[in-house]
């Protein structure tokens, strides 16, 4: 049986992700992908990579990840918060290091909806005087 160490809940725009600590080697999953597979840019990999670079743990541990919602932005930032909540969650010393780089943080950031009457949340539509 697999035990999860750790288990963290991170949430950025309109992606939800669930992160699973396991004992292991440093291997990141997301959706059953590996990481480089699932992020093909790079700089949403270093993006979810951050908190096991800023705790020193990045072959300590095997992560599981089940992301949805969103697009790839909101996705990495929602691995990332995930990933801080369940390093705290295994370690209570990580959380003063990861707190003050801010990924424990919710960025409550959200697209503003469309209103009635406009092209867009602020855009209107064009003004004709004639």
């Amino acid at each position: 049986m697999i035990k999860n160490l750790g288990i963290g809940t991170g949430r950025r725009k309109n992606a939800v992700a669930r992160v699973y600590l396991r004992d292991g080697n440093g291997k990141i999953t997301i959706n059953g992908r590996d990481l480089r597979n699932y992020f093909p840019q790079g700089e949403h990999v270093l993006i979810v990579r951050q908190p096991l670079l800023v705790t020193a743990s990045e072959n300590k541990f095997d992560v599981l990840i089940n992301v949805y919602g969103g697009g790839s932005n909101g996705q990495a930032g929602a691995c990332r918060h995930g990933l801080a909540r369940a390093l705290c969650q295994v370690d209570e010393g990580n959380y003063t290091s990861l707190r003050a780089k801010g990924y424990l943080t919710r960025d409550s950031r959200m697209v503003e909806r469309k209103k009635y009457g406009q092209a867009g949340a602020r855009r209107r539509f064009q003004f004709s005087k004639r």
